[in-house]
């Protein structure tokens, strides 16, 4: 397989930056199928997207575009916006524009792109693949779908009065022209405030600052973004691109029983997979080569379905 450094514009003029895989035995004058994956919250590309990436080329004739989100990794923010900042609606037009991007290219099937998100991304996969009716397959691993059912989840109940406090305080001092404040994505003490407040996703986050780009904060405007997200509000209408999505048993990030009241939301052609263990087991270790093989497979039925070669002139 060979990977190269791309970078595309969005729409609104921010240059995204990340990886484009292909298998090095696919014949060079045909187009392959293209699946777009970005990462979930606050994630980094390098935090694992390339091993999924790396497991679908070497197993597939298929293409991956890995890209990192907006003001994370190796992208750029909008000028005079803060970096680490989350804000749905911008990251699913992202997700438009690198299937754009990824239509642009001579080595791609412009009729045969999927997407696949994690996490975060896992919920902006619902939305993109409900309304941009390019799509042709949708991938959502370990989902987050509804974000006020999850953020009063994941959040102590007697830290959301604290939580309401931060948010009307960080909207007076944007307005009065201060920067903007940020939150830990993770804290050793559980006593203290962070965005993802469970022993698991500390134990992943503090593996992976010590290795990658990862920082340990967003913006106090992010969570309230991600309160406010609800990105499987147009689940029933991604039919009838086939959907996939995967859920984690006792993953108490984005818990199973939401995810599971979405999928029986969505309509045929889906599928639904089970893995054992949490949130972050999806990633790697024994669930990996199950879980990258299942979602192969998956890919391998609906996205690299046999065609005719297309002869680039």
């Amino acid at each position: 397989m060979t990977r190269e450094n791309i970078s595309f514009q969005t729409s609104d003029h921010i240059t995204l930056r990340g990886w484009f895989y292909k298998p090095t035995t696919s014949l060079s004058q045909t187009r392959l199928p293209c699946l777009v994956m970005g990462h979930g919250f606050s994630a980094v590309k390098e935090m694992d997207l390339d091993t999924f990436a790396e497991y679908f080329v070497s197993n597939l004739e298929l293409a991956c575009l890995v890209y990192d989100n907006r003001g994370f990794g190796e992208s750029d923010a909008k000028p005079g916006l803060p970096r680490q900042e989350i804000i749905p609606a911008q990251q699913t037009s992202d997700y438009s524009d690198a299937i754009t991007y990824a239509q642009s290219r001579p080595d791609v099937d412009a009729a045969r792109i999927g997407i696949w998100g994690s996490s975060y991304s896992g919920g902006h996969v619902l939305w993109v693949g409900a309304v941009d009716r390019r799509v042709k397959v949708v991938l959502s691993q370990v989902p987050m779908v509804d974000g006020w059912a999850n953020f009063h989840r994941i959040v102590r109940p007697d830290f959301v009065g604290g939580m309401n406090d931060l948010f009307q305080e960080d909207r007076l001092a944007r307005a009065a022209g201060q920067d903007a404040g940020y939150i830990p994505v993770v804290d050793a003490d559980p006593h203290k405030p962070s965005a993802l407040p469970t022993p698991d996703s500390y134990e992943f986050f503090a593996a992976w600052a010590k290795k990658s780009t990862w920082d340990n904060n967003v913006t106090i405007k992010s969570m309230e973004a991600l309160r406010e997200y609800i990105p499987s509000a147009h689940i029933q209408h991604i039919a009838p691109t086939p959907l996939l999505m995967t859920v984690a048993q006792n993953d108490v990030i984005t818990p199973a029983d939401l995810a599971l009241q979405a999928y029986s939301r969505a309509l045929e052609p889906k599928k639904l997979h089970f893995l054992p263990g949490g949130h972050f087991d999806a990633y790697s270790g024994p669930n990996f080569e199950q879980n990258a093989s299942f979602q192969a497979q998956f890919l391998k039925e609906h996205l690299c379905l046999p065609s005719l070669p297309v002869r680039l002139a």
